[in-house]
């Protein structure tokens, strides 16, 4: 078995732990507007700012304007990745179009053409670190992050053995040229807001 395998039969053992840490915390009185997601078996709770949303909604926006309102985009819904307890809530997540539920309802990593998470100051060695490699090992073709405290996005793409094999760094105002992607677009930063 392979390393990439290995970690995929881990997430599917984690699934039923998982099922119960979600059943618990979505009993609990989680604020409105506060996102919950497990990463590495441990609970992180971020509140979402305006600032974080405005970046979401222009990503999500581009990628309906490219691939019609059908398009399989959500944003922050629950999808298990590989590794110990990954039960992620991506920013942003794109479906291919033969994306189906697994049994349990849930939409599978295995399905997933691109992620953008976009950086909290809370969780941002999660999305540079533990999300980062089990997105590399799910094999997500794109995984883009944007940073409002930097004012930069980090692009990521060609996983290959639990790593991406490339990166690109655009300041927020440049152009992101993912034509050569799944994406097959353009994504412009300039109305990106800084925090």
């Amino acid at each position: 078995m392979t390393v990439v395998d290995d970690r995929i039969a881990m997430a599917d053992a984690n699934t039923k732990r998982l099922d119960e840490w979600f059943e618990l915390l979505e009993r609990m009185p989680v604020p409105e507007g506060i996102k919950v997601e497990i990463v590495g078996g441990n609970v992180h709770m971020t509140p979402q700012r305006d600032t974080h949303w405005e970046i979401i909604r222009r990503i999500v926006r581009v990628v309906e304007d490219r691939f019609g309102m059908d398009v399989k985009v959500f944003s922050d819904v629950r999808i298990d990745f590989p590794g110990h307890q990954n039960g992620f809530c991506p920013d942003v997540a794109m479906l291919s179009a033969s994306a189906t539920k697994d049994d349990e309802g849930r939409w599978r990593h295995e399905d997933v053409e691109f992620i953008a998470e976009v950086i909290s100051q809370g969780t941002a060695a999660n999305d540079y670190g533990p999300k980062k490699t089990a997105y590399a090992v799910a094999e997500v073709p794109v995984y883009l992050i944007a940073d409002p405290y930097q004012g930069k996005c980090r692009v990521y793409t060609q996983p290959k053995n639990g790593d991406y094999t490339f990166e690109a760094k655009v300041d927020f105002g440049g152009d992101i040229n993912l034509t050569d992607t799944v994406l097959d677009l353009t994504l412009k930063t300039d109305k990106f807001p800084r925090d």
